[in-house]
């Protein structure tokens, strides 16, 4: 999930934005890993492959951060290179426990880093960007020391509250959840992740790994589930159209599977505490439910988006109106008096 699927769709927007020919190397060996994992090819096939794609991800991350020097294309170079060094030790043989800290600081990075790159349209306060470094380092240390050992856990734990707290404090979205529509969803997906992310620390820091493989199951979920698919739902209809040139449209019910997202959440938190593993598996499949609701909402609004484009251009030509002058609300061409 985090190199196959996030590791390619990072890597593939990146690469669009960049636009360079080599870049689209990333993606294409991230998803030749999975390729190889799924068709039950040794591990080490599917490592050196995901190396390859963050080891190119780097190089592309590096290469904005010169075209345009600042702290959040610094941030998202730092995500590239935690997933750099996730993947070199996963080929170098560290088990996925071991390195799945790194991984986990490639998506919370990269994200803390476009959301600081919006956050930029709000007036900043002396010292926060100072603020914002100190838990980046917090992650990086957790993820080394290791996120299943007593020490890493605390260390990452405090990293993520940090990070939750400046990003509730200082995103765009705490202003843009009072507006309508698209940009109103947008922000409600944004919040709930940040709240999952401070989730996922207390998870850490009051029920370490070590000690229970539930608290290192909430953490690990609050993370992915709560906080990264939350963001993809709150940005699929930006990255969508960006990426793939497709217009999707948007719909009020979107909320209804991001309503299922969080509940699916809130069923696993409460069975990793009480220790119910029936109910941790139907939450599995509520997240799924979630997915595939968002899926279709998508498809259904963009087909009746244009549909009604469809009708309204026929509308217009069997009226034998101009498309400007329908669009201005004119029922005919002026004409002088």
């Amino acid at each position: 999930m985090i190199s196959g699927l996030f590791g390619t769709l990072i890597s593939l927007e990146r690469a669009v934005a960049l636009d360079r020919p080599w870049a689209y190397l990333g993606p294409a060996a991230a998803g030749l890993g999975s390729l190889f994992l799924l068709a039950g090819s040794p591990p080490v096939a599917g490592a050196a492959a995901y190396l390859l794609a963050s080891a190119t991800l780097a190089a592309a991350s590096f290469l904005i951060l010169r075209q345009q020097p600042a702290l959040f294309t610094a941030t998202m170079l730092g995500g590239a290179l935690a997933w750099l060094a996730g993947n070199l030790f996963w080929l170098l043989g560290d088990g996925i426990s071991d390195i799945v800290g790194w991984w986990l600081a490639f998506l919370i990075l990269t994200i803390a880093g476009e959301r600081l790159e919006m956050s930029r349209l709000l007036p900043r306060k002396a010292g926060s960007e100072a603020l914002f470094i100190l838990p980046l380092g917090l992650l990086a240390t957790g993820a080394r020391n290791g996120v299943t050992g007593e020490n890493g856990a605390v260390l990452f734990g405090c990293g993520l509250l940090a990070t939750a707290g400046w990003l509730l404090r200082h995103d765009i979205a705490r202003r843009t959840i009072r507006q309508t529509g698209q940009t109103r969803f947008f922000a409600v997906c944004m919040l709930l992740g940040y709240a999952w992310l401070g989730v996922a620390g207390v998870a850490l820091l009051l029920r370490s790994p070590a000690a229970t493989a539930f608290g290192y199951d909430i953490a690990l979920h609050a993370i992915l589930i709560g906080f990264v698919v939350s963001m993809v739902f709150g940005h699929a209809l930006i990255i969508l159209p960006a990426v793939t040139q497709w217009r999707v449209a948007y719909s009020s019910r979107l909320y209804v599977p991001l309503a299922l997202l969080h509940i699916s959440m809130l069923v696993r938190v409460v069975s990793g505490l009480a220790e119910w593993p029936l109910s941790r598996q139907a939450s599995g499949l509520l997240t799924l439910l979630a997915i595939v609701t968002f899926i279709l909402v998508i498809v259904v609004a963009t087909l009746r988006a244009r549909q009604r484009r469809i009708e309204g251009i026929s509308g217009i030509q069997a009226g034998g109106l101009r498309p400007d002058n329908a669009l201005s609300g004119s029922a005919a061409p002026r004409t002088r008096s």
